[in-house]
């Protein structure tokens, strides 16, 4: 069931409630997922996906730096691209239109409670939705996210708060791809970025991308929709 009503949110512990949000800006859409934390640590939310773009922004977790936002601070003002420091783990990301943005909150009592085994489920769901497109995504180790020729299609970074992961994955599908030019993507000097579109040499629906990675999401976590 897709729904967009937080009202309509019943606690289950393998029921999974997905929210499209559109395009939305990225402060908005924390303070969206701090609140849906808060329900969740006081029994009272349910297992959420929020698939969403995010209005132009650059965002810094936990082990990043600013060194690695290499724009100067005039041109990201006049391109009106706000920067977050965020409690999730990881460097510098971008994010924007045309890249799709997931945030699951999910408590990891559910499932398992292993941080790394949840990064890695997180990564099977973009692997298997880049095959719905006949592409081969990747695992490199020593890295995390989903990669295609030593060039990233998809980053990822959470944090957990009392075994509730939040925060999650930004899959490029048709992003404007000179913005990473902006950033050193993941504090990564030595990769490269990519998109879906890109990758496929055609224009990708975006909505078509979105549906798909509800589906392998609760097909890799085994929760019903």
């Amino acid at each position: 069931m897709l729904t967009s009503n937080l009202h309509e949110i019943v606690a289950d512990a393998r029921n999974l409630n997905i929210m499209k949000l559109g395009i939305v800006d990225y402060g908005w859409a924390y303070e969206l997922q701090k609140r849906l934390l808060r329900d969740h640590i006081e029994s009272k939310g349910n297992n959420i996906l929020l698939l969403l773009q995010h209005n132009p922004v650059i965002t810094i977790g936990r082990s990043g730096s600013r060194s690695n936002i290499l724009a100067r601070r005039s041109l990201l003002i006049a391109e009106g691209i706000e920067v977050y420091e965020i409690d999730r783990g990881g460097d510098v990301t971008y994010h924007g239109p045309g890249q799709l943005t997931g945030y699951p909150i999910i408590n990891l009592r559910y499932f398992k409670k292993d941080v790394h085994w949840y990064l890695r489920m997180l990564e099977e769901v973009i692997i298997r939705v880049l095959a719905e497109y006949d592409i081969t995504g990747e695992r490199i180790e020593g890295y995390t996210g989903v990669w295609v020729d030593d060039e990233k299609v998809a980053a990822i970074g959470i944090a957990v708060k009392r075994w509730i992961a939040y925060h999650g994955f930004a899959f490029n599908i048709c992003p404007d791809m000179s913005h990473f030019e902006m950033i050193r993507p993941c504090g990564i000097t030595d990769k490269g970025v990519t998109s879906l579109e890109r990758l496929l040499g055609r224009r990708v629906d975006i909505e078509d991308a979105l549906d798909k990675t509800a589906s392998a999401f609760a097909e890799v976590l085994g929760v019903d929709t």
